[in-house]
């Protein structure tokens, strides 16, 4: 399974095309693209100040502006009007633009998957000092609760199915991202390939439709 990392070389056009990324939190996926030789501008209310960033929302960006790509990593399930905000970028990309998408379905959760990162959880709480989740159900609780109201899995693919063309789709695994750690990850990873867990992560590429 390939990183976001490998999927977004794949996809997006050769540098030094122009890039947008929606969300940029802490810059460091913007400044990334930059280093590897785009033309990038990163967006989000709470953006590092610089001249690759913009303290601006996706809705406040000029449609004039135009962009040979547009990657959006773990910010579109936050998007209250998310049907806009795709309708958006499609009008900012140029003629054979490419969505790319990192994302994760928080409500994909199933009981062996719940299980394991429960588990997962008291181990590293274990040698920390931590306190986790006095059982999975309880872990299952607070995690439904802090995403109520985040779009999850379906609605997700549905709304960049209805305005997007799919170049590319997998799913990945996520909760290592959660957890900390690469032998977290590798072991995610290794038990999403045997089956015993379900992936919650996903990366997606399409072009306007």
């Amino acid at each position: 399974m390939a990183s976001f990392d490998d999927f977004l070389r794949e996809q997006l056009p050769a540098p030094p095309a122009r890039v947008l990324e929606v969300g940029c939190g802490q810059g460091e996926l913007t400044t990334a693209l930059a280093v590897a030789g785009y033309d990038v501008l990163g967006i989000d209310p709470a953006a590092p100040q610089g001249e690759r960033f913009r303290r601006i929302t996706l809705e406040g960006l000029e449609p004039e502006e135009r962009f040979d790509a547009v990657v959006a990593a773990l910010s579109l399930h936050h998007i209250r009007d998310l049907d806009a905000a795709l309708a958006k970028i499609a009008v900012l990309l140029r003629p054979g633009g490419v969505l790319v998408v990192d994302e994760f379905g928080w409500d994909l959760f199933d009981e062996p998957t719940i299980d394991w990162f429960w588990g997962q959880q008291r181990a590293l709480a274990a040698a920390d000092g931590a306190v986790p989740a006095a059982s999975a159900q309880e872990l299952r609780a607070g995690w439904d609760a802090d995403h109520l109201g985040l779009h999850g899995f379906e609605t997700l693919r549905a709304e960049l199915d209805t305005s997007f063309e799919q170049r590319a789709f997998e799913r990945v695994p996520y909760l290592h991202r959660q957890l900390g750690g690469p032998s977290s990850e590798v072991l995610e990873a290794a038990l999403v390939d045997a089956g015993a867990i379900v992936p919650l992560g996903f990366h997606f590429a399409g072009q306007p439709r």
